[in-house]
């Protein structure tokens, strides 16, 4: 069985969002991989000039959605 969490690295502990089902002193192989959004992980692919706030701020705007948002009657 394979579960993904979300934790915070404080005063060097790993300290999970929300309680886990393992049972006590039960073995995990744990992967650490940093929390950036699919902005900052594709921002290269199309060779932006800009700032990664930029293109965050272009690609989460509904106005550019694709196919465009319907509007409510």
């Amino acid at each position: 069985m394979s579960i993904t969490i979300d934790a915070v690295y404080e005063d060097g502990v790993l300290k999970p969002a929300e309680p886990l089902a393992l049972k006590e002193h039960e073995r995990v192989r744990v992967t650490i991989q940093p929390a950036t959004s699919w902005v900052e992980e594709t921002a290269g692919l199309i060779q932006w000039k800009g700032t990664p706030e930029e293109l965050q701020y272009l690609a989460e705007d509904p106005e550019f959605d694709y196919p465009p948002a319907r509007e409510e009657p």
